[in-house]
């Protein structure tokens, strides 16, 4: 009898034993499970995650009626499907962007690089009292274009030419520095965003989204080179090498005005600014850049201006491939510096054109996040 209840004690604390096991080995996986669920309610938009791991609302700041948004999202699901009688090959799936209104904001109160230029000839004490009469000039229509919202006629190369002389014999390095500096500076109309954060981000969204489906982004903008690098390096997910711009000449340190043709540069050299003004990259000289230094038809463009009109008109016609254009209409007043009479004329241009049309107002849930605000 003392055996049998031995016995059965026995068996008690192996069950028990058992159970215990069994029960520590739920709960450790209902957490790691828990753990690695997505958190509910964690964002406005949730996101789920598709059979290849990659998002499928990397969209989420666009609202669902956007035509970018469906379009977009449509093309990419067509064009990287090598079933698809519209697939692209990856060395061919190649994006342009202008910079100012399409990736960033162009009107507090105008673009950036006008901005840095007027605060580099006018305000700062290392270079004002050394400005020439022609930059002083530039800078005051600068001035009353930031007042009035219109735009001078020829500006455009005065104020290339400006922007050379002004920043004349700098090292890339130490142009490179002023401009980030100044971005680090507040917007004039907004509160709670510098300069350098005034990028849309339904935007940028856009960039990583191409970016995750193997295509190769360029920024192809109307601002100088330099300066557009200055910006946007570390805030668009794209390397320096793939940022366009206007151009100045380069030179070395030490070369004087010997002709590049008849001066080496040595071993104790460094590149600087020539002071001399290249090209304003607008228009068809936007075409012509990307033929120069890409080498490969374009398949998406985004834009917001006439002045990218060409490069969208480039990049859909004759194409061998399935192509979109996209453009920005701004027609946000609240949220933005907007203006209906000229998103009104970009929305006829689209028509027009065949361009999808992008409204700031209706196609976007945030432009520039939490936080930020128009005075």
């Amino acid at each position: 009898m003392k055996t049998q209840k031995k016995n059965s004690a026995t068996t008690w604390k192996v069950i028990s034993a058992v159970l215990a096991i069994a029960l520590i080995a739920v709960s450790c996986t209902w957490a790691f499970t828990a753990n690695k669920a997505p958190a509910a309610n964690s964002a406005n938009t949730s996101v789920s995650q598709s059979a290849d791991g990659k998002s499928e609302d990397a969209l989420s700041l666009w609202t669902k009626s956007a035509k970018l948004k469906t379009e977009l999202t449509d093309y990419i699901k067509t064009v990287t499907d090598k079933n698809s009688k519209d697939f692209i090959p990856v060395e061919n799936r190649i994006a342009v962007f202008d910079m100012d209104g399409t990736l960033c904001c162009e009107t507090d109160p105008g673009y950036f690089d006008h901005k840095l230029l007027y605060h580099r000839v006018m305000e700062d004490p290392d270079y004002k009292d050394k400005a020439s009469d022609e930059e002083k000039e530039v800078a005051k229509d600068i001035e009353k274009y930031f007042e009035t919202g219109e735009y001078p006629e020829g500006m455009d190369l005065r104020h290339g030419k400006a922007v050379a002389t002004a920043f004349k014999g700098m090292t890339l390095d130490e142009f490179d520095k002023y401009v980030k500096t100044y971005r680090d500076e507040a917007m004039q109309g907004y509160v709670g965003m510098t300069n350098g954060q005034a990028f849309y981000k339904p935007m940028l969204q856009v960039v990583d989204y191409l970016n995750s489906n193997d295509f190769k982004v360029y920024i192809v903008s109307g601002t100088d080179r330099l300066i557009t690098r200055g910006l946007a390096e570390g805030t668009v997910n794209i390397p320096v090498s793939q940022m366009i711009g206007s151009d100045e000449l380069f030179v070395a340190s030490g070369q004087g005005d010997e002709d590049g043709l008849d001066y080496t540069f040595s071993k104790d050299d460094k590149v600087i600014t020539s002071g001399v003004f290249v090209i304003k990259n607008l228009k068809m000289n936007k075409v012509s850049v990307i033929e120069q230094e890409i080498g490969v038809q374009p398949v998406l463009s985004f834009g917001n201006s006439s002045g990218d009109c060409a490069m969208a008109n480039f990049v859909i016609n004759n194409n061998k491939y399935k192509a979109a254009a996209f453009m920005l209409c701004c027609d946000d007043t609240e949220r933005e510096n907007g203006n209906t009479e000229k998103a009104d004329k970009m929305y006829s241009t689209c028509e027009e054109n065949g361009f999808t049309a992008v409204s700031m107002k209706n196609d976007w849930t945030t432009i520039y996040g939490n936080g930020v605000t128009k005075k």
